[in-house]
């Protein structure tokens, strides 16, 4: 064979070089294979000052458009409670319109992708036809942690069946007030059932790979999202329940109540950590520099990024807004790195320029701010697949989903009374009966069965507001056929007297609320619940099912209740309920909060020297299913 000649060996190698050149990126942060310190570094050497506080804002869906968000290299999106391309908008229509915004960052200057966020509380909540799943005291209840694990699985396959890739979930809070109109966002007054549930992240996030570096947030893939752990720290404990009131705690009880769900958290690679309204001793979490840098940042070694509330920072003022630029100043110095400012994103990045500029925040407190918000984002395959393709859609709402919620609500159900000593249990109930009575304002109403965080940011009442089955309807698709079932919301005395019931199921409760709009001094169940239960229980035998997002004022009712279940806030599947008033399954959910008999009692929780319940943290009583004949 003839010898190549040299000249044309080097011509070859000089070729295969600059192709080489050419199919590698030239940004080292657009290669995937490069790792994410790298890429990090790359890209925020090229950013500008205006770019990296873009970075740092978070706006709400009513505010964006395609122009600003190219304009501003905004970070994120959210769509607030309520916030949606339109009212009963598809999977399709939210990924279409997400994937609008992302095409219009990918266009900026650095092609910086968003990352789009939304309350999925329980389930994907504010979306038409989602799965809704039992609020967290529900979930608490079952002492299931493998269990919710599962739910977050679902949540996330259904968050990004819409496009979506980031929820503001778990709330963590350690509830220790039932007063407070956020307790059924919270898994229990316990803190070590609170941590259990943590399990819920890598469900959401998926299963962090073993020798990972503590702290480093974690996201396995296009089937998950980046998880939120909120508030920092301390929500649930604040003076009577108040909410974004004041925490008065020493530093070992915050330890060792309100902080411990923080370090599983952080272990399991939480993405992002969201900051308390609420004040410690008196000083604003949003403006506590010992906790959010000082702790969570050095101590614990979180390197995700730390998000403001909805307009959190507005708040460290009072009024809110008196002096915005302080605000700024005191919750970036604090050590939070995106700043949900739904409204005014441009007042708040012309605030923080200045101040950058005249160097009252220094250059080294925005960089780390980006570089956590862009660590999160390269740890998430944005870079790689910004975009959403409609073949996920079917995930949301699908039937697997719905099953685990009604196992949910099955294991959440608490028996707190089933008969007196001497009788005979009521429950389980018999399918086949002469004549059965369902009584109550949330016997039939889907809404009222969901409650707060549910479609909208308060909840709606009634059942057009998304898919899903009452608990009437699923008693109703449960009984024998020979059995005649009636519905009465509110019958009086005479009504029931006359009416030959066999028995009769009371299902009432709280209306839907969400955060302050909930705080309430009395606990009193709403009417005409309680007159509802005294026209019913007082003449036939009868299970009060109450459905309420924390315990209600109950112990002037049970002489005269034959049973008495908590069912929290269900969600979409009442089947589950029917599942286990009829024998289907047993009941085996315990409390994961204290039942008090008075208000007067408030706060109580295990361990207190007062401590006189009406049932006590972890009391349930079980049944056995009924074998098939």
């Amino acid at each position: 064979m003839a010898k190549v000649p040299s000249l044309l060996v080097g011509l070859l190698f000089l070729c295969c070089l600059a192709a080489a050149a050419m199919a590698e990126p030239k940004e080292k942060y657009k290669d995937p294979n490069q790792p994410n310190g790298v890429r990090i570094r790359d890209l925020m050497k090229r950013m500008t000052l205006e770019e990296k506080i873009g970075q740092m804002t978070q706006i709400d869906l009513k505010a964006a458009t395609p122009e600003i968000m190219k304009k501003y290299s905004i970070g994120s999106i959210l769509s607030g409670g309520g916030s949606v391309p339109k009212v009963q908008a598809t999977a399709e229509e939210w990924i279409e319109m997400i994937n609008g915004f992302q095409h219009a960052s990918l266009s900026s200057r650095l092609g910086i992708p968003l990352i789009y966020g939304i309350d999925a509380v329980h389930g994907n909540n504010n979306i038409y036809k989602a799965t809704i799943f039992p609020h967290n005291i529900g979930l608490g209840a079952t002492r299931d942690p493998e269990l919710v694990k599962k739910i977050g699985a679902a949540t996330a396959l259904e968050v990004r069946a819409t496009g979506i890739t980031y929820a503001f979930a778990p709330c963590i809070a350690v509830c220790r007030d039932p007063r407070w109109g956020r307790c059924y966002e919270s898994y229990s007054e316990d803190p070590e059932i609170v941590r259990a549930m943590t399990e819920i992240i890598p469900g959401l996030q998926g299963d962090i790979p073993a020798n990972s570096r503590k702290g480093v947030p974690y996201v396995g893939g296009k089937d998950k999202v980046a998880a939120c752990a909120k508030h920092f720290v301390g929500d649930g404990g604040t003076i009577r329940g108040i909410n974004e009131n004041n925490t008065i705690i020493d530093w070992h009880g915050l330890l060792s109540i309100h902080m411990p769900a923080y370090y599983n958290s952080i272990i399991k690679g939480v993405a992002t950590v969201m900051v308390s309204y609420s004040s410690w001793n008196g000083v604003k979490m949003h403006d506590n520099y010992q906790l959010i840098t000082g702790f969570l940042k050095n101590t614990l070694k979180f390197r995700g990024f730390v998000i403001s509330d909805w307009q959190g920072i507005d708040k460290i003022t009072s009024p809110p807004g008196a002096n915005y630029t302080y605000s700024v100043q005191a919750g970036i110095h604090a050590g939070i790195d995106m700043i949900m400012t739904p409204f005014n994103h441009s007042q708040f990045i012309d605030t923080l320029t200045d101040l950058v500029k005249k160097n009252v925040i220094p250059l080294s407190r925005i960089d780390d701010a980006v570089s956590r918000i862009l660590r999160v984002k390269f740890r998430m395959g944005l870079f790689e697949d910004p975009l959403t393709d409609l073949s996920v859609v079917t995930h949301l709402g699908a039937q697997p989903h719905r099953d685990l919620a009604r196992e949910a609500v099955r294991k959440s159900l608490v028996l707190l009374k089933n008969g007196e000593n001497a009788d005979p249990p009521l429950l389980p109930l018999p399918k086949k009966a002469d004549k059965i009575l369902v009584a109550g304002t949330h016997a039939n109403n889907l809404g009222n069965q969901c409650g707060g965080w549910t479609i909208t940011w308060q909840g709606l009442q009634g059942n057009n507001l998304t898919a899903g089955t009452t608990i009437f309807s699923a008693i109703s698709a449960v009984i024998d056929p020979s059995t005649e079932l009636v519905l009465h919301e509110n019958p009086d005395a005479e009504f029931v007297k006359s009416g030959n019931f066999s028995y009769a199921i009371v299902v009432v409760g709280e209306p839907p609320y969400a955060e302050g709009y909930g705080d309430n001094l009395n606990l009193t169940i709403p009417e005409p619940g309680p007159t509802t239960i005294t026209n019913v229980c007082t003449n036939i035998k009868c299970v009060v099912v109450l459905v309420s997002g924390r315990p209600l004022l109950i112990q002037p009712y049970l002489p005269f209740i034959e049973a008495f279940v908590a069912a929290w806030l269900p969600g979409s599947e009442g089947p589950g309920v029917a599942d286990v008033l009829f024998g289907d399954y047993g009941f085996t959910g315990k409390l994961p909060h204290t039942w008090f008999k008075t208000v007067e009692q408030l706060p109580m929780n295990f361990g207190d020297a007062h401590y006189d319940p009406l049932f006590p943290l972890g009391f349930g009583l079980t049944t056995k299913p009924v074998q098939a004949e």
